[in-house]
């Protein structure tokens, strides 16, 4: 709802603050008094095309602030969160655009500077101009869709429908991703089972390039290795028979001294039982010497063919893991990988085939809820044609027709709200053909024509609604027509905030609130001025529209009754 509306210094308005209310408030005054400026002003802040000449006569800039208190579900909210702005839901939202004498124009929202586009856009969700230039809102084929669906109560089957088009085109994305797979597996089942043969072959063990690696430094070592051994070896020669002689010459000394009459115990006797012990040990020792040495020999047997095979085998899996971009430790696992890719592959034709059966079940199941739903549309649109044509006599409007073409969309066009477009169209004489609404010519009558519609589709919209702005909406009717025109109004500002700018007393009477636009001053500084009418004003002014410059007790008892119709 628009609360308030601050101008500054645009035409000949000098300055002006104005607070808004609910329901229907009406707007009059003389021709040239300067009702349109009041819009333009507020065109002005919610993103319209800016004129220089808007700017007042001696001015550096206009400015205009149009303050909003949206509810806490209103579509605006969501434009600001992506347009990155701050704001608190329980605050009012202020518009302001300035414009310099020289055209150029600075847009804020809520004091951040932003770009006229983010206050069009926001604009658009807050107002809808219905008037003599211009019709903002119903010529755009794109608002006929939701209007059609809030007054047919169609949201379940819609959100049947955006469901089944989520589950279609998720069902698509996976079947894509399977058909580029299946679209690629032949050349890389290829190559991959050319691989994982090549690797097979190889059959490379978790370490084993470690093992070879320690095994060709020993080998590479054995030839000198060996030759050291063998000289050790040589060193040994004769030992151990030497030793053997030496404990067989000790023990047979000891056994001449004992029989020669001396004791066991006797010094000498006991020395060469020592002797001969310890040469014993020494030749045990020995032997375990000579059996080591001969096993290290043994350890560095030199085979020049096992070297060769150790080096071959450590450049194949080598050549191998630079081949496939990987260390020689992970070959092992890389051709278990393999395999199962491979495998994966093998089954990723039967994937598709499931995959693919998913889909055609999931595009059936929307096309299915989408034609419920266009069903459900036709139907809708049918009523509210007949809504619609009912309104359309007592506006004058009676030659006229109305229809709501659903036309069925081909499926690459389809979406969540389903597979129609949905258009409506007018035709404004007997047999003349239906067109869109862009078709009535004169602004009066497509000012009509959209509170016609407004008032066939009054308390049908879903959310909250937006400021109706309708400009001389009965511009060449007066008397029954002008009455049913402000009983429409009237009605459609009990769940709306309606502006009206009229020249008809039938359609102020039915105001809630009433402004008087007025011009004073002289030739050369004329100023516009907005007066806020109680009672007995607003009994003045409809009696002033009602009898023009001479008012009469008659009128003002005419203007009575209309106020109290």
């Amino acid at each position: 709802m628009l609360i308030g509306l601050w101008i500054r210094d645009v035409v000949l308005i000098e300055a002006l603050d104005l607070s808004i209310g609910p329901g229907l408030t009406a707007l009059t005054g003389e021709t040239g008094a300067g009702k349109s400026i009041i819009l333009d002003a507020l065109g002005l802040a919610t993103g319209a095309r800016a004129d220089a000449g808007l700017v007042r006569h001696g001015a550096a800039q206009a400015a205009v602030s149009a303050v909003f208190a949206p509810s806490p579900d209103h579509l605006v909210w969501q434009i600001l969160d992506d347009k990155g702005l701050i704001y608190a839901r329980n605050e009012d939202l202020v518009l302001r655009r300035t414009l310099a004498a020289d055209g150029r124009s600075r847009a804020f929202v809520n004091d951040q500077a932003t770009s006229v586009a983010v206050l069009k856009e926001l604009g658009s969700a807050l107002i809808e101009v219905h008037g003599q230039h211009e019709t903002v809102g119903l010529l755009d084929a794109k608002t006929h869709r939701p209007l059609l669906d809030a007054y047919g109560s169609l949201g379940s089957l819609l959100r049947a429908v955006s469901e089944a088009w989520s589950t279609w085109r998720t069902s698509r994305a996976k079947a894509d991703d399977l058909r580029q797979v299946v679209a690629t597996a032949a050349e890389e089942a290829e190559e991959l089972s050319l691989r994982l043969a090549e690797l097979d072959r190889l059959a490379p063990q978790a370490g084993e390039e470690t093992e070879l690696a320690e095994e060709r430094a020993i080998l590479g070592a054995s030839e000198k290795a060996l030759t050291d051994i063998n000289a050790a070896k040589s060193a040994f020669e004769g030992l151990s028979s030497k030793l053997a002689a030496s404990v067989r010459a000790l023990d047979h000394a000891r056994a001449r001294a004992i029989q020669a009459g001396a004791s066991e115990d006797a010094p000498a006797v006991a020395r060469l039982a020592a002797a001969s012990a310890a040469v014993d040990r020494v030749f045990g020792e020995a032997q375990e010497a000579e059996a080591a040495i001969d096993a290290a020999a043994g350890a560095f047997d030199f085979r020049p063919d096992r070297l060769e095979k150790a080096e071959e085998r450590l450049f194949e899996l080598r050549a191998m893991a630079r081949k496939l971009h990987v260390a020689v430790e992970d070959l092992p696992d890389l051709r278990v990988k393999f395999a199962q890719r491979l495998q994966a592959m093998e089954s990723s034709e039967d994937a598709l085939k499931a995959a693919d059966a998913e889909v055609a079940k999931a595009r059936a199941d929307y096309r299915a809820q989408a034609e419920k739903l266009r069903a459900a549309r036709r139907s809708a649109g049918d009523k509210l044609a007949v809504a619609v044509e009912s309104e359309l006599a007592p506006l004058k409007l009676d030659k006229a027709r109305f229809r709501v073409a659903v036309e069925a969309l081909d499926e690459d066009r389809a979406g969540p709200t389903g597979l129609d477009r949905i258009v409506f169209e007018i035709a404004t004489n007997p047999g003349a053909p239906f067109g869109d609404l862009g078709a009535i010519a004169s602004g009066g009558e497509l000012a009509r024509f959209a509170l016609a519609l407004k008032a066939a589709l009054a308390g049908r919209a879903e959310g909250p609604q937006p400021l109706m702005i309708f400009d001389e909406v009965d511009q060449g009717v007066g008397g029954a027509v002008a009455d049913a025109v402000g009983l429409r109004l009237r009605r459609l500002a009990a769940n709306a905030q309606v502006l009206v700018v009229t020249h008809s007393p039938q359609v102020a009477a039915r105001g809630d609130a009433h402004w008087r636009i007025s011009k004073s001053g002289d030739g050369e500084k004329l100023r516009t001025g907005v007066e806020t009418l109680d009672l007995l004003d607003r009994e003045e002014e409809i009696a002033r529209m009602l009898a023009g410059a001479q008012i009469t007790d008659a009128a003002r008892a005419a203007a009575r009754a209309l106020m109290h119709a």
